[in-house]
């Protein structure tokens, strides 16, 4: 039997990869991914290796020549590729390109080619998988519902960027194996490579026949849509960035944590070179770089979650800075995976939560262009960082520090790369911490201890005992004042002393603020006294209603609370929203709601709803009102620990039903789940 209230468990849908086509097609794109990392780690370790002997100025172009060759068609080559994709059938476009790669590989170590050679192979590689992308992202939807392509999405995304840190310890493991084996086959001596491109090539012939047996891609050409020049994309995106400046800030961080990585992978077979290390070392660092930017993105939401998501991004950069420079001045292998691992992570950080924030920044309708600019940037800043900083490390070339005659220390250009990377990755961590701040007043430092034994900043001093704070945010008629009041009738249900208020007008002098704030009279108030005199309603708030009776152990229900200000008076009257900040910081004493539910709404959805004369709010223009969501979502998103985000456009009662299940779970006293639920019960109310 069901408890009340809630609907009847629904059986689960069977997983995307149990569709037997799309599992054959995930299976050859994650065969490629494998195959596409190590071919990039063996051409340019056999780069490194040709020009070993000619000093470190030649091997450094060398190197950057074939990550300049790996990159380069991608940028410019593009929409190219995807036009051409576009006139063949698809299923046979993708097994030409895969064939063609597997020719082009194995021609390397069959030929015993140059450099001349390797080169040439390494940009027709990259041809060929540019008409193997398009074709294959055109098949996907023939092969799955259309309420299944983000789940496809997501897998695909996983296997084409979760297979670098297999290939490249499948790299390490293959050159261990071929310089064992070279004491069998003389021949393998100096060709250790060999090994690792023959097994890419198999990898491609592998893909080729995976493809070739999936019968249900329909025929034909393959619908592709086509895709503007990667230049194309940054510049365009550069006018939704440069409109913002905290997108500003979050675009440069993320863009300088890429750079960071860029330049390890770039110098990393000089580096590792000069340390004596072989090409399997040169495979452990770029896994631990790559293996430790996917566990930065897969443990972001986890990770300190008391502490906000924008203070995370701003220090994931700032430590990214000094981890560089440790590694450019460490000269221990092991200690230098174990900091590019680090590295990783950091950059995988900033990655994740930045990508998140401008997601939630931008409109709707610009949400793909920004995605769209994050993944074109960064794909020009690796490719410049991978390009230039090998080249410049064998410019500065090889120096030793004597003293007395004795060498003590050795300082190359790889070195002197990595350092001043080091340094440049700090100083914008931390242009980009005091940047995104948002929370003004409260030390960082005291803020990331506090997160780190799980508690809130000034926690500890919260006087004993203590009640619960619930605050609920949204925009004009989400619906929150409706779902507050309902909140505080099932919590007294329950046998709790519960305290419903709201934001402004709970004290007397609330009062004659909200008449004024709110009268459609007063449309000159400017913003910055619009935004004090909120914070002195919500001072007296906090000291006349909310903290008496959360030291008396009530449950407090607020209906608005700092959030809004930082969402109607930061992004709405776009004002300074650190200043913001840390103006209500000081009006309420840093005092912070324990949970933070937010009904997001779109305005397009909740301004119809509002009957009556509109308020002073309430009138601005659709625009006001779009940005104030975006806001709140950026706070929910920055704080996740702390929020609780519920999609206003759901029935009433199912709103409710989410909000209780989640106040369940923060309860001091559990609440069980068949207790009578009030949900449905009161009239829709007026926000």
């Amino acid at each position: 039997m069901t408890s009340p209230g809630r609907s009847t468990a629904r059986r689960k849908p069977p997983h995307v990869l149990a569709n037997p086509p799309f599992r054959r097609l995930w299976t050859a794109v994650s065969v490629c991914g494998l195959g596409d990392w190590l071919n990039l780690l063996a051409l340019t370790a056999l780069a490194g290796n040709l020009t070993a002997e000619s000093g470190h100025v030649a091997q450094g172009l060398a190197i950057g020549g074939v990550f300049v060759v790996k990159l380069l068609p991608d940028v410019l080559l593009g929409p190219l590729a995807g036009t051409l994709a576009d006139r063949f059938d698809r299923r046979l476009t993708m097994a030409a390109a895969d064939l063609a790669r597997f020719a082009l590989v194995i021609s390397i170590p069959l030929a015993d080619a140059g450099y001349g050679w390797l080169i040439t192979a390494a940009f027709l590689i990259e041809c060929a998988r540019l008409l193997w992308v398009p074709a294959k992202d055109a098949t996907v939807p023939g092969l799955v519902p259309r309420e299944r392509l983000e789940e496809a999405d997501r897998l695909g995304l996983l296997v084409t960027y979760g297979t670098a840190p297999v290939a490249a310890l499948l790299f390490a493991v293959l050159s261990v194996t071929g310089d064992a084996l070279a004491g069998l086959a003389p021949y393998l001596a100096e060709r250790d490579t060999y090994l690792a491109l023959t097994v890419n090539a198999l990898a491609y012939l592998a893909s080729a026949v995976l493809v070739l047996t999936l019968r249900d891609i329909p025929r034909g050409r393959t619908g592709a849509v086509p895709v503007p020049s990667v230049l194309r994309q940054v510049a365009e995106g550069r006018r939704f960035a440069g409109g913002d400046r905290l997108v500003r800030a979050l675009v440069a961080g993320m863009l300088c944590a890429f750079a960071a990585g860029g330049a390890v992978v770039g110098v990393a077979k000089i580096y590792v070179g000069a340390l004596g290390g072989g090409d399997a070392a040169y495979g452990m660092v770029f896994g631990a770089v790559s293996a430790g930017t996917a566990a930065g993105m897969f443990f972001e939401p986890r990770l300190l979650r008391g502490l906000s998501r924008r203070r995370l991004f701003g220090l994931s950069i700032v430590v990214a800075g000094p981890v560089l420079a440790a590694v450019a001045l460490v000269h221990d292998l092991a200690v230098v995976v174990m900091l590019t691992a680090l590295l990783g992570v950091c950059a995988g950080l900033a990655w994740s939560i930045g990508h998140s924030m401008i997601g939630l920044e931008a409109e709707d309708r610009l949400r793909g262009r920004a995605s769209a600019f994050l993944r074109s940037s960064a794909r020009i800043t690796l490719l410049l960082a991978v390009a230039v900083a090998p080249v410049l490390a064998g410019l500065y070339g090889e120096h030793r520090v004597v003293v007395g005659g004795e060498r003590i220390y050795r300082f190359d250009g790889s070195n002197l790369v990595l350092l001043a990377c080091g340094l440049l990755v700090a100083g914008a961590g931390l242009v980009s911490l005091r940047r995104v701040d948002d929370r003004g007043g409260v030390p960082v430092l005291t803020d990331l201890a506090a997160a780190v034994r799980g508690r809130r900043p000034g926690s500890e001093d919260a006087e004993e005992p203590r009640g619960m704070f619930i605050a609920f945010e949204g925009g004009e008629g989400s619906g929150k004042t409706t779902q507050s009041r309902l909140l505080a009738i099932w919590l007294r249900d329950q046998g709790f002393d519960v305290v419903q208020t709201r934001e402004p007008g709970s004290t007397k002098v609330g009062m004659r603020l909200r008449a004024i704030l709110l009268d459609a009279v007063h449309q000159g108030l400017s913003p910055r006294a619009e935004a004090l005199m909120y914070a002195a309603d919500r001072a007296e708030h906090v000291e006349k209603v909310i903290r008496p009776a959360l030291r008396r152990g009530a449950m407090v229900v607020s209906d608005r609370y700092v959030d809004s200000s930082l969402a109607y008076q930061g992004a709405g009257r776009a004002l300074d929203r650190a200043e913001v900040a840390e103006v209500n910081a000081w009006a309420t004493g840093g005092l912070a709601p324990d949970l933070t539910v937010l009904i997001d709404t779109p305005p397009a959805i909740g301004l119809t709803r509002l009957g009556g004369a509109a308020d002073r709010i309430e009138s601005e223009p659709q625009e006001f009102h779009e940005r104030v969501r975006r806001e709140f979502r950026a706070l929910a998103a920055a704080d996740p620990g702390r929020y609780f985000v519920v999609d206003g456009t759901l029935a009433q009662g199912e709103i409710s039903r989410l909000i209780q299940d989640r106040v369940r779970e923060v309860l001091p006293d559990p609440v069980p789940r068949e207790a009578e639920d009030v949900t449905g019960t009161m009239p829709a109310i007026r926000d």
